[in-house]
C-alpha cells in the first residue's frame, strides 16, 4: 500500500493520533476545535518516520477503598497451597505478607467499617508488632511461624463469616 515503510509509519501514526482523540472534547470545546486526549499527544512519530510510540496516561493510585474484601481474600487464600520451599521461600513468605495487608487494607476501607473485622485486623496488627516494620526476607523468616498463623487465623475467621467473601 505504501512505497516507503518510514511514511507508511508516519501515516499510520497520524491516523492513529487523529482516531485517538476523543469525541467528547470535541462536543466539550465546539465543532471546530479539538482538544488532544493524552494518548494522542504522546503519539507522535518523528520526522524521519521512527517508530511509534504510545504511551498511556499514568494509572490513577488505587485507593483502598476500591477494593473489595472478597478479593482481597481469595489472594490470601491462594497461598494456603504453598509452602516455604527452597528456591521459592523468599517469594511465598513475602506474598502472605502482602497478602495479610491487602487483605487488612481492604477490611478497613469495606462499607460495614473495621469494626466489623476486629479479630482479623487485630491479628494483622500484632504480626506487624512482632516484624517491628521490618518486611525483609531474613525478619519474615524469622517470623515464618507468626506469619502462616495469622494468614491461617484470618482464613478461619473468614470462613464463620462466608456472607463478607461471596
Amino acid at each position: 500500500m505504501f512505497k516507503s515503510s518510514g511514511r507508511g509509519a508516519a501515516v499510520v501514526a497520524v491516523v492513529l493520533a487523529a482516531l485517538s482523540v476523543s469525541c467528547d472534547a470535541s462536543s466539550a470545546t465546539g465543532a471546530g476545535e479539538r482538544t488532544p486526549t493524552s494518548a494522542s499527544a504522546s503519539a507522535s512519530p518523528s520526522a524521519a518516520g521512527e517508530e511509534l510510540t504510545v504511551s498511556s496516561p499514568p494509572s490513577a493510585p488505587r485507593t483502598p477503598s476500591a477494593e473489595k474484601v472478597r478479593d482481597a481474600f481469595a489472594g490470601l487464600q491462594a497461598t494456603l497451597g504453598d509452602s516455604c520451599t527452597p528456591g521459592n521461600c523468599a517469594y511465598f513468605l513475602g506474598r502472605v505478607y502482602d497478602e495479610l495487608h491487602r487483605t487488612d487494607r481492604a477490611m478497613k476501607a469495606d462499607p460495614k467499617g473495621p469494626g466489623h473485622f476486629p479479630e482479623p485486623i487485630a491479628l494483622v496488627k500484632k504480626l506487624d508488632a512482632e516484624l517491628g516494620g521490618d518486611r525483609s526476607f531474613a525478619n519474615l523468616k524469622r517470623h515464618q511461624t507468626s506469619l502462616i498463623a495469622t494468614r491461617d487465623k484470618i482464613n478461619k475467621w473468614m470462613q464463620g463469616h462466608p456472607e463478607d467473601y461471596r
